[in-house]
């Protein structure tokens, strides 16, 4: 078995759940027993490295569940620069 942390985070606030797989769980097989709400989820991560459904599990990872990006990182990195 296998220790899993599953995070969802909203403006202000976050949700987070502890799991308990068979050895050889994927992202999927975590999304299916989390329960957390997956509606406007763009992608995935394992400690900030992208991560796809397939992606295999190791005891204590971190699943993080990625909303859309709300802007260009380039533009804004140009915008903050260009007010400097």
């Amino acid at each position: 078995m296998i220790r899993v942390e599953v995070i969802r985070a909203w403006p202000r606030r976050h949700a987070s759940v502890a799991l308990q797989l068979a050895d050889g769980a994927c992202v999927a097989d975590a999304l299916a027993a989390c329960g957390l709400p997956q509606e406007g989820i763009s992608g995935f991560a394992v400690f900030g490295e992208r991560a796809g459904l397939q992606t295999v599990l190791r005891d204590r990872d971190r699943l993080e569940l990625l909303p859309p990006l709300q802007a260009d990182p380039k533009e804004a990195r140009r915008r903050r620069a260009s007010r400097a």
